[in-house]
């Protein structure tokens, strides 16, 4: 499912998970583990829906690398019949996100490469999106293998609802043809400049990587599909 190149990474909650083995570490670890308890399936009584929607999908001349921009949209939860049983107790909540993901072709079988999701709002079930509290879900603090389920490196780079701010774009607007302004992509309070908002957020890779295809355009039907600092 996941590359075996390297540089292969998922980015998450203000952390990086590297490579296959940390990859494997957040999903057969952390998540696999939490909610269902290591089974490789479903367990009765917990729900985590997990849409994922309005995909825009750009493959390069090659065939061989491939971004994807798109939405999720979650209802995820536990009936109350299992409250006693599942460790998370009687709990539901929403949750809506982005991906900006990049994905390589190995061997003839398109895999996932990098993997970039912002997790952009949660939501209790009773009390809607106003009444979340900040950092609904705690930024981890530790990493592998002072945590055994943790990431790799901590990065400086999170957001969570109230933070408002856009995720950048790997392909340039589709009407004027050009990048979408860093200021554009800030969410300063109601009536402030955008200068005083927290710095927009980026795909910059994490240190030690490069695009050797950097700089370079292609176009496809007349328009340039991803962004030439993004040409792999």
């Amino acid at each position: 499912m996941y590359a075996d190149h390297p540089d292969t990474y998922v980015e998450f909650l203000g952390s990086r998970y590297r490579g296959k083995e940390g990859v494997r570490r957040l999903y057969n670890g952390r998540f696999q583990k939490t909610f269902v308890n290591g089974r490789n399936g479903p367990v009765r009584g917990f729900l985590l829906d997990h849409i994922m929607m309005q995909d825009i999908v750009d493959v390069d001349p090659s065939g061989t690398h491939a971004w994807c921009r798109m939405r999720a949209l979650m209802q995820a939860g536990t009936h109350q019949s299992v409250k006693e049983t599942h460790p998370r107790g009687h709990v539901q909540w929403w949750e809506g996100g982005l991906y900006e993901n990049e994905y390589l072709k190995e061997n003839g079988v398109w895999k996932l490469f990098r993997y970039r999701y912002f997790p952009f709002w949660h939501a209790e079930h009773e009390k809607g999106w106003s009444l979340t509290k900040e950092n609904y879900i705690p930024w981890p603090s530790k990493t592998y293998p002072e945590d055994p389920l943790g990431p790799d490196e901590i990065i400086e780079q999170k957001m969570l609802w109230p933070d408002t701010r856009v995720v950048p774009f790997h392909y340039p607007h589709p009407v004027t043809g050009k990048q979408i302004n860093d200021d554009d992509l800030r969410a300063p309070h109601f009536g402030k400049d955008a200068s005083t908002g927290e710095a927009p957020l980026t795909l910059t890779l994490p240190e030690g990587q490069s695009r050797s295809g950097a700089g370079k355009a292609w176009e496809s039907e007349g328009s340039v599909r991803v962004l030439p600092d993004l040409v792999q």
